[in-house]
């Protein structure tokens, strides 16, 4: 699956964690997920903003980027030869950023499944036939 930065984050907080994003994280046990390099800065983004609002100390923000490079994520750089045609025109087409268009061309390209909590970004998928990651109530 393709995980965003929306589903990302909340493993950090304890408040703002969801059920969805801790289904997301336990199934990486199971399976890789695969993400665009923006993925990284997005990331890295959240956690200074988080650091300067003292949500968050640099020492957690240390811990939680350890967590991560222990996690099965695999890279796509491929995407960066597509922003000036195919992801700009879908960011345009969809109404969405460019960077949730980065996530979403990623899943059409490869067929894999979106796992994110941005509602716009699950409107857009399920507009152009993108599965969305579900899981079974339990």
């Amino acid at each position: 699956m393709v995980i965003d930065c929306s589903v990302t984050m909340p493993w950090l907080l304890k408040n703002d964690k969801t059920n969805y994003s801790t289904k997301v994280l336990l199934s990486l046990a199971n399976q890789a997920a695969l993400v665009p390099r923006l993925w990284f800065l997005e990331v890295a983004n959240v956690l200074l903003v988080f650091e300067r609002r003292k949500r968050i100390t640099q020492a957690e923000s240390g811990r939680f980027i350890e967590l991560l490079t222990q996690l099965p994520v695999e890279v796509d750089d491929s995407v960066y030869h597509r922003v000036f045609d195919a992801v700009i025109s879908l960011a345009r087409e969809q109404v969405l950023s460019l960077y949730d268009a980065v996530y979403l061309e990623l899943s059409m390209r490869t067929g894999m499944p979106l796992a994110t909590l941005d509602k716009g970004l699950i409107r857009a998928a399920r507009k152009v036939g993108v599965e969305v990651v579900r899981f079974r109530s339990s």
